[in-house]
């Protein structure tokens, strides 16, 4: 079991959904994932949802708001990476190259967030923890284990998160198409795959992966309660089994059952 109690900035260190219907969101994971819940306020008429096993806080769920809605954003899944500074990063974002899509703010006494979208298409949060450092439970069973870019752009993106968080990249040829491994001191920090024409019209972003203890019976499990299979079900040698999924709403996210999950 991987407890979290803090993260090494320049890590990916929690996810949230923003949904259309978080109603049936909750039904939809609480049945794929076996999730808890815990609401909490946070503006009038907003509910934050953190989704929970045990003690442990995993991830998140809220609604799309009226001006979100307003500009046809999907429904989605975001990933944020723990930092020392949100002011400083989100400037040097801007300096190499990212447009600022929120601003530096305090979120309560939880921590201080901006939002940034890269200079080849894919957002990303950026989380300067408080009282709330992220996920607690990583690598588990219905917890985060992964982020990874797909963009139309693997160089230029390589080259900005490089610099910006200070990753080393690690390429590979092992698989159909060529991977990039982003590490950020000892450990590993996420992954990063060029958009290949033929997968058609998909938009460069950053992808969640859950863990899972079997990818063939979650995809099975996913489709039955309405959802999409994108990716079926398939191996990366020496890693695992993953697969690509969309819920009801059309969030996309993947799932891996990990060969070696620390």
């Amino acid at each position: 079991m991987t407890v979290m109690t803090s993260y090494p900035p320049g890590t990916f260190c929690w996810v949230d959904l923003a949904t259309s219907d978080l109603i049936d969101a909750r039904a939809f994971y609480a049945e794929l994932f076996g999730w808890e819940f815990d609401e909490r306020p946070v503006t009038p008429g907003m509910t934050y949802t953190v989704c929970r096993h045990g003690d442990f806080e995993l991830c998140a769920l809220h609604e799309l708001g009226p001006d979100a809605l307003g500009k046809h954003i999907p429904p989605h899944w975001a990933s944020h990476i723990s930092v020392s500074d949100a002011d400083g990063t989100a400037t040097l974002a801007v300096e190499l190259g990212a447009t600022l899509l929120s601003p530096p703010h305090d979120v309560g006494d939880a921590g201080r967030l901006a939002v940034i979208r890269d200079p080849t298409g894919g957002i990303v949060g950026l989380w300067q923890p408080g009282k709330h450092v992220g996920a607690t439970l990583v690598n588990e069973p219905g917890a985060p284990c992964w982020h990874e870019l797909q963009t139309h752009d693997a160089a230029g993106a390589e080259a900005f998160y490089t610099r910006l968080f200070g990753w080393q990249a690690s390429h590979s040829d092992a698989g159909d198409v060529p991977y990039t491994e982003f590490v950020n001191g000892d450990h590993a920090a996420g992954g990063m795959l060029q958009l290949q024409p033929e997968w058609g019209l998909i938009p460069p972003h950053w992808l969640a992966y859950f863990a899972v203890a079997d990818c063939d019976e979650t995809a099975g499990l996913a489709a039955e309660l309405g959802g999409s299979v994108c990716v079926e079900p398939r191996d990366i040698p020496g890693v695992g089994r993953f697969c690509v999924l969309q819920d009801r709403q059309g969030a996309a996210f993947a799932v891996i059952s990990l060969l070696h999950p620390d």
